[in-house]
C-alpha cells in the first residue's frame, strides 16, 4: 500500500480586503478589541477567507517528499538530503499538483485532517473552480483511505484532543514547533518574504505527523 502525509499552511487575506458587509459579519460576536483582534487572526481558518500558503506531502515509508508552496520567485530546489522537492508556484498550481499527485496513493495521513485541511483543501479548490481528484472526507470510522491521526489519538473523541506539538513531546518526538516558528508567524514570514522559511515549516508539520504514524501503526493500530 503506498500512503502519504498531508498538511497545509494556510493565510488569511486582509481584513481590509472583505466588503463592508462581509467585514460586519466576521466581526458579528466581537465586542472587544481583543475579541476583534482574535476574530482577524481566525480569518486564516477558513477556505473563505483565506489563501493556501503551502502543502506538505511525505511518504512515510521512503521519507520522499514535496513541498509546493507560493513565493514571489520561482524556486525548484531539493532538502540537503535530497529527499524533498520544493517547488514554488501561485495557489492555484499549488492545487493543481497536489491533486495530480494525490491520485498517486492508497491513504494518506493527516493529524486533525478531517477537521481542518480536508475541508480547506476541498473548499478552497471549488472557490477557485479546480475539480478535486478524489474525495478526503471517505467514511470516518475506517482509517485504510484517511488515517486522521486526531481520530486515532483520541479514539474518535472519547478522550481530550491535544495539539500535534503537544502529542510530538508526550511521545518523544521531534516537535515542529522546537525551532521557534508558528502557526501564529506565518503572516509576519509571508510579509517579509520568507516563503523558503514557510515551506520549511511544512514540511517540519509533515516529518513529525509522519512519525506519530509510525508510533500509531507500530502501538495502537488493531
Amino acid at each position: 500500500m503506498s500512503r502519504v502525509v498531508i498538511d497545509i499552511e494556510t493565510l488569511g487575506f486582509p481584513f481590509e480586503s472583505f466588503d463592508e458587509v462581509r467585514q460586519e459579519y466576521l466581526l458579528k460576536f466581537a465586542e472587544t478589541d481583543a475579541e476583534r483582534e482574535e476574530a482577524v487572526q481566525r480569518l486564516s481558518l477558513y477556505p473563505t477567507t483565506a489563501q493556501i500558503i503551502a502543502i506538505g506531502m511525505l511518504n512515510p515509508d521512503t521519507n520522499h517528499g514535496k513541498v509546493v508552496f507560493q513565493a514571489e520567485e520561482r524556486i525548484d530546489t531539493f532538502s540537503e538530503d535530497e529527499q524533498v522537492h520544493f517547488v514554488s508556484c501561485s495557489e492555484e498550481e499549488i492545487l493543481g499538483q497536489f491533486w495530480n499527485d494525490v491520485t498517486r496513493y492508497d491513504q494518506f495521513v493527516t493529524f486533525n485532517g478531517r477537521g481542518f485541511d480536508c475541508p480547506f483543501l476541498l473548499l478552497r479548490s471549488a472557490i477557485l473552480r479546480i475539480k478535486p481528484s478524489r474525495n478526503l472526507m471517505p467514511y470516518r470510522y475506517d482509517p485504510s483511505i484517511h488515517c486522521d491521526l486526531l481520530d486515532q489519538l483520541t479514539f474518535y473523541g472519547a478522550t481530550r484532543k491535544f495539539s500535534l506539538d503537544f502529542y510530538c513531546k508526550s511521545f518523544g518526538i521531534e516537535s515542529p514547533k522546537s525551532h521557534g516558528i508558528t502557526g501564529l508567524d506565518l503572516g509576519r514570514l509571508f510579509d517579509e518574504k520568507r516563503f523558503q522559511d514557510i515551506a520549511d515549516y511544512c514540511l517540519g508539520d509533515v516529518r513529525a505527523t509522519a512519525e506519530l504514524f509510525r508510533r500509531w501503526e507500530e502501538n495502537l493500530k488493531f
